[in-house]
């Protein structure tokens, strides 16, 4: 019980000299959306690595045109980005991610960082610790997390960050396991946000759950958290078939919690074929919301167009994000090692520009 006790004391301190509550604006209904203020994004995370093969990308009309500012003229501001501690190669490291959000500044948009505390994937089947960080003092750890943190928003002042990536089962684990240690969790979660807004103000910060099920429980959770925006993934593969229950569910947490809502990530398929011998992760209509929905050029447009609106007219949505926009087949047709993901990119197996762009 003392170890607690001194957890939750450390929680606690840390919230109340590091942080200071940003006023909340009550959700007014009758405010009309701005559109200039609504954030339209993509997850391009592994862009880097694949420009290293010139790769020709191609405009709605057919020209040749590069990948960025095909993705500027179609309206999308916002670029969302991993960001892991130690991976294996450079890609997705801190010094890659730093240029590369640099470069996106340069260009007009908004930069959006998926922390994911972890050398690797994090998300809800996997929250592993950074191998540096692994069998520290709990205390360590959240010295390591700030630091880290800091470091961050100091060199990259991103215009918005999250606080781990689809962390339902927490992150770091097994320090931050959400149900086995949640008071450790909590401190980490408090100690990431703490060096935030000590160091970076302006920077909004996100809590990304993946789906439906569960989110209202988590997000109880974190109500004494000092986050700005609830996010969620959806995946009709895994997050289930009815977009009215996914509008319910994000209304219900922003009303309830006073927060704005986004989705943090989505997709959809534009054929259910592959361009490479890499397993996709869709690939049959089961995976799909039919008949409004098929896997086709135009059922891809259809459901952006569908979240858009969603998330337009909710009182509290502040706008989408689109996973593995750039997930091109880049190292040719005969890779086992690629992209699971070409048949859901916003470009064909030709590299254009796909007619869903146009609802960015």
């Amino acid at each position: 019980m003392k170890k607690f006790s001194r957890i939750i004391l450390f929680s606690t301190i840390l919230m109340i000299i590091c942080c200071k509550k940003k006023e909340q604006n009550p959700v007014n209904e009758q405010d009309p959306v701005n559109l200039s203020e609504f954030i339209s994004a993509v997850d391009i995370s592994r862009f880097p690595e694949i420009s290293e093969h010139n790769h020709l990308f191609y405009d709605l009309n057919g020209n040749e045109n590069d990948f960025l500012n095909i993705l500027k003229d179609n309206g999308i501001n916002t670029i969302r980005l991993r960001l892991w501690v130690n991976p294996n190669d450079e890609h997705s490291g801190f010094n890659e991610v730093k240029h590369f959000s640099q470069d996106l500044k340069n260009l007009g948009f908004k930069t959006w960082l998926s922390v994911h505390y972890s050398d690797t994937w994090a998300d809800p089947g996997s929250q592993e610790t950074p191998l540096i960080w692994q069998n520290i003092p709990f205390n360590d750890l959240c010295d390591s997390v700030y630091n880290y943190t800091q470091k961050i928003v100091v060199e990259m002042e991103p215009d918005y960050i999250q606080i781990g990536n689809e962390i339902n089962s927490g992150f770091l684990h097994p320090y931050g396991n959400i149900n086995n240690n949640f008071h450790q969790f909590k401190s980490l979660v408090d100690t990431a946000v703490c060096a935030v807004k000590s160091n970076l103000n302006d920077s909004e910060i996100i809590l990304h759950y993946a789906g439906i099920i569960g989110s209202e429980w988590f997000f109880n959770l974190m109500s004494n958290v000092e986050y700005d925006i609830i996010g969620l993934s959806y995946y009709p593969i895994w997050h289930g078939k009815s977009l009215l229950d996914l509008k319910n569910t994000m209304q219900t947490l922003g009303q309830t919690h006073n927060k704005e809502v986004i989705i943090a990530e989505t997709a959809y398929p534009f054929i259910l074929s592959w361009n490479d011998y890499t397993n996709n992760i869709v690939g049959s209509d089961n995976h799909l919301i039919l008949p409004d929905y098929p896997a086709s050029p135009a059922g891809q447009r259809a459901f952006i167009k569908e979240i858009k609106s969603i998330m337009v007219d909710l009182s509290e949505g502040v706008g989408f994000c689109y996973w593995g926009a750039e997930l091109i087949a880049w190292k040719g047709n005969q890779a086992t090692d690629a992209s699971p993901w070409e048949n859901q990119a916003l470009f064909d197996f030709q590299n254009q520009a796909l007619p869903v762009i146009n609802e960015f």
